[in-house]
C-alpha cells in the first residue's frame, strides 16, 4: 500500500482526487485550508493548514510519500482571475505554496510530485481565434499569457522542472484545461463557466433570461473532472514528465455550451449578452501528445460529464430553496 500526499485535497479536482486514490487502496493524508464542501474526505489523514506557512508544510510532508500530488492553489473562475482585483494574492499565494513544497520536498523521502499547471499559461496570441485556437505543449514560448494567474502557472512549471534537474526530483507537469463536475464551486464567485451556467439555468423558470458575459462566441473545451483525475495518476505513473495537456478536445462556443445545459434542462430560455470578463476568445486542448507519451486520451463526450454536472448543481440549487422557506 502506498503513502500518497495530496495538496489542495478540500479543493474540487483535490477531493475527487483522494476519492479515487482511497479506492485503489492508498494510505491517503489530504491537506488544505478547509475540508471539502460537499463531502467529508475519506483520507485517512486530513490535516487543516496554510501552506503558505513554511513550517504547515513541513508537518504535512512528514513521513515521507511515495507520491505527491500539489493542487493548492489561490484561483477561481474567470470572475475571480480576470477583473485584476486579486492578482496580487494569486501571484503571492500559489507561487509562496510551490516554493515552499519544493523546497520542504527535496528533503525528505518524495517518490514522484505531481504539479498542476494550466492552460491558462499558453500565450493569449495564439488563442485570438475563437475557431482555431493553438494550445499544443510546444506553443508556450514566447510566453504571453493573458492573466497573473497564467504568468504563475507558467513560472511554477519552470519551478519544478529545475528542481528536478538541480536535486534530482522526479516530477510531473499537466496542464490541466477547464475542469467541471459536481461537487465544486458553483456560487460563491469562484465558479467556472460550467457550472456557473448550470446554475443560472436551474434557476431560471421556463419563459425566463439568463445572462452570459459577453458574446458567446468564444471557445471552449471542457472536462469532466473523472476523466482528469484518470489522466492525472496515468501521468504521475509513467516515464513522461512533461508538461502535457490534460483536457476535451470537443471544443463548443459558450452559446453552444448554454444551449446544451437547457436541452439538458428541458427549458429553451433567453440569453442577455453582458460585459464581463471572458479570458481569451478561443482555447482547446491538443491531445497529441498525451496519446503519443501515454497511449491515451481523454474521451468521454461533453454531454455525458454536463448531465451529470447539472443533476448536482440542480439539487443543489433545490435544497437552497428549501433553505430559504
Amino acid at each position: 500500500m502506498s503513502r500518497v500526499l495530496v495538496l489542495g485535497a478540500g479543493g474540487f479536482i483535490g477531493s475527487h482526487l483522494v476519492k479515487r486514490l482511497k479506492s485503489e487502496g492508498h494510505w491517503v493524508r489530504g491537506v488544505d485550508l478547509k475540508n471539502p464542501r460537499y463531502a467529508a474526505s475519506p483520507a485517512d489523514e486530513f490535516l487543516i493548514a496554510d501552506l503558505r506557512i513554511y513550517d504547515n508544510v513541513v508537518k504535512a510532508l512528514e513521513g515521507g510519500f511515495d507520491e505527491v500530488y500539489q493542487l493548492a492553489a489561490d484561483m477561481g473562475g474567470a470572475g475571480f482571475v480576470f477583473t485584476g482585483e486579486h492578482d496580487a494574492d494569486i501571484m503571492h499565494n500559489s507561487a509562496q505554496i510551490n516554493i515552499h513544497v519544493l523546497d520542504v520536498a527535496r528533503k525528505n523521502t518524495i517518490g514522484r510530485i505531481f504539479y498542476s499547471s494550466s492552460a491558462c499559461m499558453y500565450p493569449e496570441h495564439n488563442q485570438l481565434d475563437p475557431d482555431n485556437p493553438k494550445c499544443n505543449e510546444a506553443s508556450a514560448y514566447p510566453a504571453a499569457p493573458d492573466s497573473e494567474y497564467g504568468w504563475e502557472k507558467l513560472f511554477s512549471e519552470r519551478l519544478y522542472f529545475a528542481y528536478a534537474r538541480n536535486y534530482g526530483m522526479t516530477v510531473r507537469v499537466a496542464r490541466y484545461h477547464n475542469i467541471f463536475g459536481p461537487e465544486g464551486s458553483w456560487h460563491d464567485g469562484r465558479e467556472k463557466a460550467p457550472a456557473a451556467l448550470c446554475r443560472k439555468v436551474a434557476m431560471t423558470s421556463e419563459t425566463g433570461v439568463i445572462e452570459m458575459w459577453g458574446d458567446g462566441k468564444q471557445t471552449r473545451s471542457f472536462l469532466y473532472v473523472d476523466e482528469c483525475v484518470e489522466a492525472t495518476l496515468r501521468l504521475m505513473r509513467s516515464d513522461f514528465a512533461g508538461p502535457v495537456n490534460i483536457g476535451s478536445e470537443e471544443m463548443v462556443s459558450i452559446n453552444q455550451f448554454a444551449e446544451m445545459i437547457m436541452a439538458i434542462a428541458g427549458k429553451k430560455l433567453g440569453v442577455k449578452h453582458i460585459p464581463g470578463p471572458t479570458g481569451v476568445r478561443g482555447r482547446n486542448s491538443d491531445n497529441h501528445l498525451i496519446r503519443e507519451k501515454l497511449g491515451w486520451a481523454p474521451s468521454l463526450p461533453l454531454d455525458l460529464g454536463l448531465r451529470k454536472t447539472y443533476a448536482w448543481i440542480a439539487e443543489q440549487v433545490a435544497k437552497g430553496a428549501q433553505d430559504s422557506e
